[in-house]
């Protein structure tokens, strides 16, 4: 098994530092050059902070940051992360909050088109295009993500659901305070921004995955170490070069996907993997909880469970 080196430490760290940036700025550019000129919600904390400095601005005659309410509405929001979720889960989606409230903050403000309905798409592009790379590495934007993750783990409920639910109350609220046609134009950028976020990488979506390998024991291994999944061994023969080899057969999320990349390169630089979409499955998939249990513990519930029994 290929050791994990400083260097790859270094370059995956580069990489985060990379999304966050990119996070940033995206956010950034959404909410100044298209939705906060148009007088357009966007999605989560941004919306509601969009939606506190607009009232400011309009009954107090207060100029309030769209960045620091951002920053200030997730901070509760992390601290329910942190205790329901864990550090892993929060750390750096707080990171990424941060970097979007000062970037905001730093970016002046000013309206590139006056088109409402080229606004609410380049809106939802833009932002659609940081979070789902945030996703794609392991962390979120804060905000209405981690509340939705908290709600559905105390209720069993959905997160599709929950996003919904709260997406949809910021709606209704940009109706009330701007007009009903900024409503409908916040539903056209919410939707652009989650199809984007879709095409980029979603937790909900699931992968078969297939990983031709001649070192299957370590990169079994080495899977185990950072995804709670099964696994099924098929034996392989190479049709051109007759070299026996395995076949690691397992369903994931795409949210996962990222770290199955780094566990199967760091095992074997030369496997072969092909990822295939999959519409849906019968049987035990590991819930959330259990994935949880299994990067706190490192030893499968249902494994533990036979344990105990013995």
């Amino acid at each position: 098994m290929r050791r994990i080196t400083a260097n790859d430490k270094s370059t995956e760290l580069m990489k985060r530092i990379g999304v966050v940036i990119i996070c940033a700025l995206t956010s950034a550019m959404s909410l100044n050059f298209f939705l906060i000129p148009a007088k357009v919600m966007s999605a989560g904390m941004n919306g509601v902070a969009q939606i506190i400095v607009a009232l400011g601005a309009e009954h107090l005659g207060l100029h309030l940051s769209t960045g620091l309410f951002i920053f200030l509405l997730n901070i509760p929001v992390f601290a329910l992360g942190f205790w329901k979720l864990g550090k892993d889960a929060t750390i750096w989606s707080f990171v990424n909050v941060v970097a979007i409230s000062l970037v905001t903050m730093i970016f002046p403000q000013g309206a590139v088109t006056d088109n409402i309905l080229m606004n609410s798409l380049m809106g939802g592009v833009i932002v659609g295009i940081g979070a789902g790379l945030a996703l794609k590495m392991g962390f979120t934007t804060g905000g209405m993500d981690i509340l939705s993750l908290v709600l559905s783990k105390t209720t069993g409920n959905t997160v599709g659901k929950y996003m919904f639910i709260l997406n949809g109350l910021i709606v209704v609220v940009a109706g009330f305070i701007f007009s009903w046609e900024s409503a409908l134009y916040t539903i056209i950028c919410i939707y652009v921004m989650s199809y984007v976020v879709d095409m980029i990488h979603t937790s909900h979506q699931k992968l078969t995955v297939l990983i031709v390998t001649t070192k299957p024991d370590e990169v079994g291994k080495s899977i185990s170490q950072r995804v709670f999944r099964g696994m099924t061994l098929l034996p392989s023969i190479g049709g051109y070069s007759g070299v026996e080899s395995k076949t690691i057969m397992m369903v994931i999320t795409r949210y996962e996907l990222y770290d199955l990349e780094q566990a199967v390169l760091e095992a074997d630089e030369n496997a072969f993997v092909n990822m295939l979409a999959t519409q849906s499955i019968i049987g035990r998939f590991a819930t959330q909880d259990e994935q949880r249990t299994f990067t706190a513990t490192g030893v499968f519930p249902e494994v533990r469970t036979q344990r105990k029994r013995r």
